[in-house]
């Protein structure tokens, strides 16, 4: 009798957190040995454990999810990590992330065990760390003055609240494109143009995108001002220079946006 009772899967809703950790282990060594070959991203990680434990029942509709700080902890990940589960997780419909409340569970896991992950918008930053700031190092030695003025233009645009958060018309887009067409390396360019087709096309990034402008994302209309006036210089170290403290400003801004 007592081995079919420690047999059936009772979970209940007040487990210790020794009993709690000690599962979280189990089912880490459970991940490892069934996942296929190759690296697993650590909010990948954080964020299948959450879908778990929502499948577990350890999470109810309507329940609000533990701090980002608790989580981090009970998973021992940053806090990076963990705001990226929780976007992944709204992308999959399974939680609302309230401004200012936190996140609430809004609908269970259905039965697939691998939820299909994209780019998130902190990797597809870090990218554009590594390439855009090179495109804009060799653009500030090849850039035209025909090319400079329409990124004058594009900036006059960004300053448009309407146009900005127009649906379709992104001058922050064609900003970016007219320094990776400049630096006159066709290479460059269709690898920022395939990391801005990725923004669009991943959920996540589109989910971000939308949160930061839910508070008040700033246009950054004197960083993209800094860049030109580094190109129009045609010093490549300082377009270099410019172009990173945007791309960083930008990171922080989605951190913050991710904490709101």
């Amino acid at each position: 009798m007592l081995a079919i009772e420690l047999a059936e899967p009772v979970m209940e809703r007040s487990l210790s957190e020794a009993g709690y950790f000690t599962q979280m282990a189990l089912r880490y060594q459970r991940q490892r040995a069934s996942r296929t070959p190759g690296p697993v991203r650590l909010y990948e990680t954080v964020a299948r454990m959450l879908v778990q434990d929502i499948r577990d029942g350890i999470y109810a509709i309507g329940d609000r999810l533990p701090a980002e700080r608790e989580l981090a902890a009970r998973h021992q990940v940053n806090r990076a990590a963990v705001r990226e589960a929780l976007l992944a997780l709204e992308v999959f419909g399974l939680v609302e992330v309230r401004i200012g409340s936190g996140a609430y569970v809004t609908a269970l896991p259905d039965d697939i065990d691998s939820p299909a992950f994209t780019v998130s918008a902190v990797e597809l930053l870090e990218a554009r760390l590594l390439i855009e700031c090179e495109a804009a190092a060799k653009a500030a030695r090849n850039i035209t003055p025909e090319e400079l003025d329409a990124l004058d233009r594009f900036i006059d645009l960004m300053a448009d609240p309407v146009l900005i958060n127009t649906p379709g018309h992104r001058p922050d887009a064609g900003f970016h494109l007219m320094i990776a067409r400049a630096s006159c390396n066709k290479a460059l360019e269709l690898a920022v143009q395939q990391l801005w087709d990725l923004r669009s096309a991943s959920p996540a990034c589109r989910q971000m995108d939308k949160r930061a402008r839910a508070v008040d994302d700033p246009p950054l209309l004197g960083e993209h001002r800094a860049i030109v006036q580094a190109l129009r210089s045609g010093d490549g170290d300082a377009a270099r220079q410019a172009m990173h403290a945007h791309l960083t400003a930008t990171l922080h801004h989605l951190a913050t946006a991710a904490a709101s």
